[in-house]
């Protein structure tokens, strides 16, 4: 049955001509004796395959599963296991490549087996992308990509559509490229920035736990990885689509000139973070407070600004130009220790000869108060309006904030030290004269 097209579009044209040879091609496979002998290889292939991987799978799951031992091979294995699922399409795949030749020899026609060997294929992807593939990125790439691929292919229309591909061009401006660049653009990036975003956590998670390192080098080193990793991904994307690196000359020098004008300072910022990382006067870990004011633990460092946390929860992000050109204060949160101290007062009917023994013992009874680099020291600061003012240094390793509560915990210590020994703790004291007495009340 044929019908006149010639009014419609060309595109429409080209679908009616492809199934009308799909069509044609099915009838001849039906009333042939030889595409029929294929098909029953085929089945046969099928069936046989099924058969000889219910019998291998359990024996190569056994022999490939590790279990819970943990040793250098555990992984590849436990990698390589769900692969058995791949076992019955590959075979009927291989028993029907060696029917094959055996067809082609007896009828001089391969046709059918050869759509059968693509059918196989495109099952074993289905199987990969269905069962296998536990990556969300993966996935959708093989779900809207490796499937529609596979599925041309298994048309054998693949050849078609590269050429249809390949001889349509866009263009855009003054740039012109082929469908075909894009598709291989868009397919190329997509494993790429996989491939790259997976590397770059594996070695991320490699230096982190070498403890060895001090944490600003394995922050440098995590940085000069990710920026290589991303580098060598974009070249490879480059010369996949085909574009001559060279080209790329005219828009290094714009970004060049970028550089010098309008991103100054992203450049100043992305120099002072590799400064920073370089000299490790702060990183990760540790508890700084900026000149303008702004403190909190690192928890961060990236390119262009090093993010803070603050005890309440909050994230400050600075700009890494100003650990450069401003005052910084370190409190080394990371294991340094730190002095606090905690006032007080006492009456003025004290000995306060007994004071400073007296809280210094109670003080070295905490026990995350240190004895190194000094012991607890109390000491005499002066003589206020209701009583004798003192106050107690001590030393703790970490940061009297937060988790952490060293002066309340000392100020407690204090106030029961004084109480047992009887000393009074003050309250404030006034004394007010009225000039002239109390007025008189008239009776």
């Amino acid at each position: 049955m044929e019908f006149d097209l010639s009014s419609q579009p060309e595109i429409v044209q080209q679908a009616y001509g492809y199934a009308l040879q799909g069509w044609e091609l099915a009838l001849s496979w039906l009333l042939s004796p030889a595409a029929w002998s294929q098909f029953g290889l085929l089945l046969v292939a099928w069936f046989l395959a099924g058969l000889i991987a219910r019998r291998m799978r359990p024996a190569l799951a056994k022999l490939i599963d590790p279990g819970e031992s943990e040793n250098i091979f555990a992984t590849p294995r436990r990698f390589v296991l769900p692969f058995l699922a791949l076992i019955s399409p590959l075979l009927a795949y291989a028993l029907t490549g060696i029917g094959e030749s055996i067809v082609r020899s007896l009828f001089d026609s391969g046709a059918v087996i050869a759509f059968g060997k693509r059918l196989f294929l495109f099952l074993a992807a289905r199987a990969l992308v269905r069962d296998i593939i536990t990556d969300s990125f993966l996935k959708m790439l093989g779900r809207y990509i490796l499937l529609p691929v596979m599925a041309i292919y298994t048309l054998g229309l693949l050849d078609n559509v590269i050429v249809t591909l390949t001889e349509t061009v866009v263009g855009v401006g003054n740039i012109q490229f082929s469908l075909i660049t894009l598709v291989r653009g868009l397919i190329g990036g997509s494993i790429l920035f996989w491939l790259g975003q997976w590397s770059n956590s594996q070695t991320a998670a490699i230096i982190t736990r070498n403890e060895e390192m001090r944490p600003s080098i394995r922050q440098l080193l995590i940085k000069a990885t990710e920026f290589t990793i991303f580098g060598v991904a974009f070249l490879l994307l480059m010369n996949i689509m085909g574009i001559n690196l060279s080209a790329l000359a005219v828009l290094g020098g714009a970004i060049g000139v970028g550089l010098g004008f309008g991103l100054q300072k992203i450049a100043s910022n992305f120099i002072s973070g590799v400064i920073l990382l370089v000299e490790g006067q702060a990183t990760v870990g540790d508890y700084v407070e900026l000149d303008a004011g702004e403190q909190g633990k690192i928890v961060k460092m990236m390119a262009r600004a090093t993010i803070l946390e603050t005890f309440d929860g909050r994230w400050i992000v600075v700009p890494n130009e100003d650990f450069i050109t401003t005052r910084v204060v370190n409190y080394s949160d990371s294991g340094s220790a730190n002095r606090f101290e905690a006032p007080f007062s006492v009456s003025y009917d004290t000995d306060i000869n007994l004071v400073p023994a007296l809280i210094e013992a109670a003080v070295a009874k905490h026990p995350e108060v240190l004895n190194e680099p000094y012991p607890p020291d109390c000491e005499l600061r002066g003589f206020g309006d209701s009583g004798i003012d003192f106050a107690v240094e001590f030393w703790v390793n970490g940061l009297d904030d937060g988790p952490n509560k060293y002066t309340s915990d000392v100020l407690f210590l204090i106030w029961n030290a004084l109480k047992d020994a009887g000393i009074e703790i003050p309250y404030p004291q006034r004394v007010v004269e009225i000039k002239g007495g109390l007025p008189k009340m008239n009776a």
